[in-house]
């Protein structure tokens, strides 16, 4: 026995999708900018530094003086030489003033003229401790800065952006379709 058949066949629609992508560029241009800074001033008072050294007692000490020193010094001790003499010949005067009393003045006064007097040695070119005298004035040093404030120019570029929107496609690619047959 026969038995009638039925047969379909059938193809499902297919739908075909093509996109093309957004795109977003961006481009940020450098800024501007520019920095300057003017110089700073400087002012400097300055009172110098002064040392002095007075060495002339030292040198008086070494006898290395200036003349009109060694002219006053000398005048001051000839004074003192006629002053003494005169003092010494007074002196004697008086004693041989005095011979009647019994006093032998001419023998004492020829042993003291017949011996000269004992003189002073000494070392004359070393100089008196503290003969030499030092100051010092350290001075002063006041600095001043005058600055000045920085310059900054900054000027900025707005960004530059482009978009391109995406495109998306839809079609049919394949039909449906259905084929039924019949069999008897």
């Amino acid at each position: 026995m026969n038995i009638p058949q039925l047969r379909m066949e059938s193809t499902f629609a297919r739908i075909g999708i093509e996109t093309q992508s957004a795109r977003l560029e961006i481009q940020q241009p450098q800024a501007y900018m520019s920095i300057e800074q003017p110089k700073a001033e400087m002012m400097v008072d300055r009172r110098p530094s002064k040392l002095t050294i007075d060495q002339s007692r030292a040198f008086a000490d070494a006898n290395l003086k200036s003349v009109f020193r060694m002219t006053e010094e000398n005048a001051q001790a000839g004074y003192q030489a006629a002053m003494n003499a005169i003092a010494t010949m007074a002196q004697e005067g008086d004693e041989l003033m005095m011979i009647e009393h019994g006093f032998s003045a001419l023998r004492s006064q020829a042993e003291r003229n017949s011996l000269p007097p004992q003189a002073d040695f000494n070392i004359g070119w070393i100089p008196s401790h503290n003969s030499v005298k030092i100051n010092y004035d350290p001075g002063d040093l006041n600095i001043r800065w005058n600055t000045q404030p920085v310059k900054i120019d900054v000027r900025p570029n707005k960004p530059i952006i482009d978009y391109y929107p995406g495109k998306t496609d839809i079609y049919l690619q394949q039909k449906n379709s259905l084929r039924i047959d019949f069999e008897a």
